[in-house]
């Protein structure tokens, strides 16, 4: 099992159980495709390096998981098309 971090900014314009279910429907993602959530930490609302959307503002949620290398993929296509997700990289930790 490798270790991962997503980092994900949800739009600062949705409610907060619209935006707390967001992050659920991430984890569940993870899981349904064979990682661990090991930590979410939330940093709150910040302002953006660059105006994305007409938006200066976003919520940033960092996710911590183990899985193999099959699950970021398919997480990415999921929060792709997430409508309240406006940014998210995903990457391998160093060992």
């Amino acid at each position: 099992m490798k270790k991962y971090e997503l980092t994900v900014v949800v739009s600062a314009k949705v409610e907060d159980d619209v935006r707390t279910a967001t992050i659920e429907r991430i984890k569940e993602y993870i899981t349904r495709f064979g990682g661990t959530v090991v930590n979410v930490d939330d940093w709150g609302k910040r302002r953006l390096a660059y105006e994305i959307q007409k938006m200066k503002e976003g919520f940033y949620y960092f996710i911590t998981f183990e899985s193999d290398s099959n699950c970021p993929n398919e997480i990415e296509q999921r929060v792709r098309i997430m409508e309240n997700v406006i940014r998210y990289l995903c990457v391998k930790q160093d060992a």
